[in-house]
């Protein structure tokens, strides 16, 4: 089957910026205007201050006039699907539905689906400051 998003985050992973690591990470959203964004993780030598795929995907959309993610697929090159860190999960939550499907895959072929919610449940939000 060919996934689009899964497309784009293996196309763009391989501009990753990984030195220290090694581990390189691509992320592509389609936001709900149907647009693609796409991006990848940055490493800075003062490391861990570097970028995550994820927030350059959604960087990307922000900058390209979207606001709100319809679906996100992330790969890296690792044995098993890589979900996105804490921060990014807390992202990905601010852009994002909870029913929002979320496709964690490897460079390898395997895929875990998943949702938004179910990767942060209880997630902090807008109205828990009482602004929505």
């Amino acid at each position: 089957m060919n996934d689009p998003l899964i497309d784009a985050a293996r196309k763009v992973r391989e501009n990753a910026h990984a030195p220290y690591s090694g581990f390189k990470v691509g992320a592509a959203l389609t936001s709900v205007e149907g647009n693609i964004h796409a991006g990848c993780n940055v490493e800075n030598v003062a490391f861990p201050e570097g970028t995550c795929a994820e927030a350059g995907a959604i960087a990307a959309m922000i900058a390209a006039g979207d606001r709100r993610i319809a679906a996100i697929a992330v790969i890296a090159g690792s044995e098993d699907p890589v979900p996105p860190c804490g921060g990014c999960r807390q992202k990905l939550a601010e852009f994002a539905d909870g029913d929002v499907p979320v496709t964690l895959a490897t460079t390898s072929g395997a895929t875990l689906r998943t949702s938004v919610a179910e990767l942060l449940p209880g997630a902090f939000g807008a109205a828990h400051m009482g602004t929505k």
